[in-house]
């Protein structure tokens, strides 16, 4: 797997073999790249796009950063950076959920020549809780539960989907099966390294200010079921962007649908005054 590099942090990566216009995905906190489910994988090739993502720093095959010292948004952003550099792609479209969004929303105010797009999904504005109102309650629960770490692989597994329970909603339940293949497939979980990458995300604070610098086109999606992000982070992520798009969808949890990621690609398409489902031609990613 090819591997870029900030400084001494080593990013591992997929990218698309096939040319089109580029798009990186950037992962939440406490998953893998693996973790993108295909009808959003699918749907954007179908669209035209080259797509790439990564894991980032503490998670997956990237490097784990126990013995590092505490990083920030700004260093994950400069992280993706040193993606697209690897890539060859001066800019691409970035579409990144919950800590993804974050990242791609300061990576759009601190290097707007390299993102055409933003799409900000169950991600906020900053942090704390004025911020991401949550409910207390789930919250905490789903932290207590993160912060664990199962012996056994089967234990990894039952843990993991038992946490994903808590972001969604009955309306849109766990498709258990295939989080079984997939935390099966993936590298052993990192509780610690996920907790650095909320650490992370804390030290930031409130960035609705600097938000107001971004100048790419923004799509912001958020469910109205959100119980670590509510709705009014996202409302409040479009609110600072100048010219953002709000989608809310009813009945959304965290963990964002996979059946739903067709309709965030219509709504894309739309803000971006491309031709739907894959009917404009594709341009190369460099």
């Amino acid at each position: 797997m090819p591997t870029a590099y900030n400084g001494e942090i080593g990013l591992a990566y997929e990218v698309d073999p096939t040319a089109g216009e580029p798009i990186l995905l950037l992962c939440g906190g406490f998953v893998q790249m693996i973790h993108w489910p295909e009808e959003l994988l699918g749907g954007l090739r179908e669209r035209g796009f080259q797509l790439a993502r990564f894991d980032n720093r503490d998670n997956g095959r990237s490097t784990h950063c126990a013995e590092g010292p505490a990083y920030s948004l700004r260093d994950m952003a400069e992280d993706a950076v040193a993606v697209l550099d690897a890539l060859g792609w001066f800019s691409a479209h970035i579409l990144g959920i919950s800590l993804g969004g974050m990242i791609g929303q300061v990576l759009a105010v601190h290097h707007p020549e390299r993102v055409r797009s933003l799409c900000s999904v169950s991600s906020a504005p900053g942090a704390g809780l004025r911020i991401s109102r949550p409910k207390l309650g789930k919250m905490f629960r789903i932290l207590a539960m993160s912060a664990k770490k199962p012996k056994t692989t089967e234990g990894r597994i039952e843990h993991s989907i038992a946490l994903y329970r808590l972001l969604t909603t009955p309306r849109y339940p766990v498709d258990e099966q295939r989080l079984r293949a997939l935390f099966a497939e993936g590298e052993p979980e990192d509780p610690a390294g996920g907790m650095r990458n909320l650490a992370a995300m804390k030290a930031s604070g409130d960035r609705r200010a600097e938000l107001a610098g971004i100048t790419a086109p923004t799509l912001v999606v958020h469910g109205d079921k959100d119980p670590m992000q509510s709705p009014k982070a996202g409302r409040a992520t479009a609110e600072a962007i100048p010219g953002a798009r709000l989608r809310l969808f009813p009945d959304v949890g965290h963990a964002f649908p996979a059946q739903l990621w067709p309709q965030v690609l219509d709504e894309l398409d739309d803000l971006l005054g491309r031709a739907p489902h894959g009917s404009a031609e594709p341009t190369t990613g460099a």
